[in-house]
């Protein structure tokens, strides 16, 4: 037979409500509704190739409303995704299936990102889109030319960081990035109008996008309403106005055809109103060839793509090979020790944020992938470089961006900007607004991307801006994230140790926890190994057998420095450990574990934090010298004297446990 627009959309649908109904979980309404728009979008516009899922100058298609994970599977499953057969969707939601509940990066080609969170998704393709225009600036359109397209709900644009997205992709006329709007008007709760009232179309307007409202189930006006997006010279709302859970009789246009099974009596009645008359998970061969022809459309640009990728000069060929895999230059790690070496030698008094910014001299004079930016706190941060000129609309040939005061955006879009490809972003802000970030923070660590969080003020020790802005939760809040190294250097050379295992680490978000403060040198002569990989070392060892061991990170080392002299110098034989990064000390062997922490009777932490999580390494009969509460508004060096955080203090915490 003929197969319709019409046949290949209820494709969609059928394999919706039954991979959700055999799962007995699952939101059935929404992939329903859109499948109109999906069908049209994945069969005349979109631009890939199923049997290369990771080709760099395919389009991304980023579904941030996740629950509506079926419509991904089944397109996958049509188009011919080899890890999406239909066993797969039999297996909906179910342990180890690559169909979760919502889309997981890294479980099958064809899931650009992981979603769920609602916002993240349309945030990050903002990273997405941005990254393209940045790879066109240094490879040529003739290797990258792609579009990022968003399948994104009412519930995406109400979370707040979407007001974010929008404005900085508006900002930077991200004119690839294309949002449909699932206008279905039901949230879980029912109506949209119990809480919420915008008009999208304004407000995205307002940001500098170009937006038309569109039948999201006219596949005609839909296709024009995709062709004249790509070829506006800003990013593009489509509102397409469809009917939740579509072809329900009894539950389409309702809010109980969201997030639960339709039901076997009406998953029938919608066979019978769709004229789908086929069982369940059976896609009729001709339907399923009309898909799979789809998936071929975009051959000749891929085979386009290879014949250029080819013709590049061999240098060129092998340095978008290697940013494409994810690999560092080959001498970055000897410019890395020679800097390491010199930061040794010289034993600078300063911030750690501005030795930070010594190291990142380096750093992006050695990785040209680097891209950097700052949350409006440039000039705190220290995230610029002599070689990071200012990205902007008209010209993405810089290598720092400006996110303005959007700290939740920029964490997602550099998520973004990493799962693009070819790219290393950091961005800094204060630490205590990784709140912020955090959402984006936890899926960078789910995602396994080398996404750099610099954030700096990290303490009491900024001083006068007071408690709003004195992070004490927030270092243990982080090191509460699987998947992410949290670390807080001493000094300059720890920090250029940091910022090297950060670069290093492919799979491993990091938070580098950066001093406003000046501090003393810790590590003033060069070592033979990266110390801060281990997690944690002996920075001091003591004249004989320890009776105290301190434990301290950051700013608080050197403390721990001058309280062992006091002990030493009263006989009492004290060694002292820096822990820059818990998580990769509990890497490391159990010995090695053992040897650090040591036989000491006492055992004292000294963290300008609060003391969760110390007690693994302090034990029930440890000290801790910290924070129990907010800190105030005052110079930094009367705040640690008003919170007893001082040598003093902290000698006196092992001289009264011994």
């Amino acid at each position: 037979m003929h197969v319709t627009h019409q046949n290949m959309a209820n494709a969609i649908r059928a394999l919706a409500m039954d991979a959700v109904q055999a799962a007995k979980s699952g939101h059935p309404g929404m992939p329903m509704g859109i499948a109109d728009v999906a069908t049209v979008l994945f069969t005349q516009h979109l631009k890939f190739h199923p049997q290369d899922p990771q080709w760099p100058d395919r389009d991304r298609f980023v579904l941030s409303a996740g629950h509506g994970s079926m419509l991904l599977y089944a397109a996958l499953h049509l188009l011919g995704y080899k890890d999406f057969p239909l066993d797969e969707l039999k297996k909906f939601r179910q342990l180890g299936s690559a169909t979760a509940g919502h889309p997981e990066f890294g479980e099958g080609g064809g899931i650009e990102t992981t979603t769920g969170p609602l916002g993240q998704g349309l945030a990050t393709a903002v990273g997405m889109a941005l990254a393209e225009q940045l790879m066109t600036s240094r490879f040529g359109s003739d290797l990258f030319d792609h579009h990022t397209y968003v399948i994104a709900s009412d519930g995406d644009l109400m979370e707040g960081i979407s007001h974010e997205a929008i404005a900085l992709a508006g900002h930077l006329n991200l004119s690839k990035l294309i949002v449909l709007f699932d206008d279905n008007g039901i949230t879980i709760d029912g109506p949209l109008s119990l809480s919420d009232s915008t008009d999208q179309l304004k407000r995205f307007e307002a940001s500098g996008w170009s937006v038309t409202s569109i039948s999201g189930h006219d596949p005609s006006s839909i296709g024009d309403a995709i062709t004249a997006a790509k070829s506006q010279d800003r990013p593009s709302l489509i509102a397409c106005k469809t009917t939740i859970g579509f072809g329900s009789p009894n539950k389409s246009g309702k809010a109980s055809s969201h997030g639960a099974p339709l039901g076997p009596e009406e998953v029938e009645l919608v066979r019978q109103e769709l004229n789908w008359p086929f069982q369940a998970f059976d896609i009729p061969e001709d339907i399923r060839n009309a898909w799979r022809s789809s998936g071929e459309r975009s051959k000749h640009a891929y085979d386009n793509w290879a014949d250029n990728f080819s013709a590049l000069a061999p240098e060129q060929r092998a340095e978008l090979e290697r940013v494409l895999t994810g690999k560092l230059p080959p001498d970055f790690k000897s410019r890395m020790e020679e800097c390491i070496a010199s930061l040794a030698d010289e034993a600078p008094k300063i911030a750690t944020r501005a030795a930070s910014q010594k190291v990142l001299e380096v750093v992006n004079g050695a990785v040209p992938e680097t891209i950097g930016g700052s949350a409006d706190l440039t000039g705190s941060n220290n995230t610029n470089t002599s070689q990071t000129p200012v990205v902007n609309k008209n010209d993405f040939t810089g290598r720092f961006i400006h996110f303005g005061i959007r700290e939740h955006a920029m964490a997602a879009a550099m998520n973004g900007m990493a799962l693009h490809g070819g790219l290393i972003p950091y961005s800094g802000t204060f630490l205590v607004f990784s709140d912020y970030c955090r959402p984006a923070i936890r899926l960078s660590a789910l995602m396994k991307q080398r996404v750099i969080y610099v954030m700096t003020h990290d303490s009491i020790g900024l001083g006068e801006d007071g408690p709003t802005h004195q992070p004490v939760e927030h270092l243990a809040a982080l090191r509460a994230i699987p998947n992410l190294n949290v670390f807080r250097p001493a000094d300059a050379v720890e920090t250029a140790e940091c910022w090297q295992i950060a670069l290093e680490a492919q799979t491993t978000p990091s938070v580098i926890a950066l001093s406003r403060q000046a501090l003393e040198p810790v590590r003033v002569r060069p070592e033979q190994q990266n110390l801060s990989s281990f997690g944690a070392y002996e920075a001091r060892p003591s004249t004989s057998e320890a009776k105290v061991s301190l434990f301290a990170t950051g700013s608080e080392v050197a403390i721990a420095l001058k309280a062992s002299d006091l002990l030493e110098g009263e006989g009492i034989a004290t060694r002292v450990v820096s822990m820059p990064c818990w998580e990769l000390f509990e890497q490391q062997s159990a010995n090695y574990r053992q040897s650090i922490l040591g036989a000491s009777s006492v055992r004292i932490g000294v963290e300008a934090a609060v003391s969760m999580g110390w007690e693994r390494y302090l034990g029930t009969e440890g000290g801790f010298i910290g924070m129990t509460g907010f800190g105030a508004s005052a110079p930094y060096q009367d705040a640690y004297d008003h919170f007893g955080i001082t040598p003093e203090a902290v000698a006196q915490a092992a001289r009264a446990r011994l």
